[in-house]
């Protein structure tokens, strides 16, 4: 991996004059990361979004039975070395073949998805500022902290509308792994994050306060390339 780094850093050094921007956007499930990304991303064109339970591992080896019972809400059930692979192709220009994940059967599709490299990268997930590599290469790192009660019930929501999860493994997968991660790695992580938006996704002053930023981001990396 260090070789590759320096390899895409002399790259990007040649031929790259501004590279994008890369914004993470954490925080605990349910408190509002993919809100967040996606208004972000549909007001800036020039934009990718990336979601990193993309990058699950593949558990098809495993029956399915073992594989629900898996615990992903832990660092080791997601593949970070592609992740920050992936990450540094595209703040060196270069596309990359992002992982589609099938959450009902918990495997890798076979299909993948081209995404190209853009001005502003944007990544979501829970534990993105819990990984040292990869919380490095971003250039704004954002959490989102939301009541935990809150966070649940949006939690509940989603699994039993989007991945056909009943309420009894629900109530079981959040006591026995997501809410010990949750306090074992992603709050811990928020400490790393340059700024802390309470309320979730929608909290508007966040949204537009943010979108300062990134203008203002984008707007000197214009004046550099013309200088």
């Amino acid at each position: 991996m260090k070789w590759l780094c320096f390899f895409l850093c002399c790259l990007s050094t040649s031929l790259f004059a501004t590279p994008p921007i890369l914004v993470a956007i954490a925080g605990g499930t349910g408190c509002g990361k993919t809100t967040l990304a996606e208004t972000i991303h549909r007001l800036f064109p020039n934009s990718v979004l990336i979601s990193q339970d993309s990058y699950y591992k593949d558990l098809s080896h495993l029956s399915h039975q073992d594989r629900a019972q898996t615990n992903f809400d832990h660092p080791d059930s997601l593949e970070f070395s592609l992740l920050e692979k992936h990450l540094y192709a595209l703040k060196n220009g270069l596309g990359i073949e992002r992982p589609n994940y099938n959450f009902h059967l918990h495997v890798r599709e076979k299909s993948s998805e081209w995404i190209e490299p853009a001005e502003i990268i944007l990544v979501e997930g829970i534990l993105l500022l819990a990984v040292p590599e990869i919380r490095e290469l971003f250039d704004i790192k954002i959490f989102i902290d939301t009541d935990d009660d809150v966070r649940l019930l949006r939690r509940m929501e989603r699994d039993m509308r989007e991945r056909s999860r009943d309420f009894s493994s629900i109530k079981h997968q959040y006591l026995s792994t997501v809410k010990p991660m949750h306090d074992a790695f992603v709050f811990p992580s928020k400490k790393y994050a340059d700024v802390i938006f309470p309320g979730g996704g929608e909290n508007q002053i966040a949204i537009s306060l943010i979108l300062a930023k990134l203008e203002a981001e984008l707007s000197k990396k214009i004046y550099t390339e013309e200088s």
